[in-house]
């Protein structure tokens, strides 16, 4: 059914607004994850909780949460809906 979507696309990924409320280390880590091709979809932000990044691969098939530390976590606790 087109026009259930109700969530508003957004144009660029990767724009100060998602970036806003990283970590120190998740800002550092982010330019170097980029250069490879990595991209800033969104970031998820549960109540009471860290901002959680979500960072999709050039192919947009694989996708990775980059964690407070800077780290990667390539098997996250959720599940994205397609």
């Amino acid at each position: 059914m087109p026009g259930r979507e109700r969530r508003a696309p957004r144009d660029v990924p990767g724009t100060p607004e998602l970036r806003a409320g990283l970590t120190p280390a998740q800002q550092a880590a982010l330019p170097t994850l980029e250069r490879f091709g990595w991209t800033l979809r969104f970031v998820r932000r549960p109540l009471f909780r860290d901002p959680v990044p979500v960072l999709f691969d050039q192919g947009g098939e694989r996708w990775v949460v980059l964690e407070a530390d800077g780290s990667l976590d390539e098997a996250p606790d959720f599940q994205l809906r397609r």
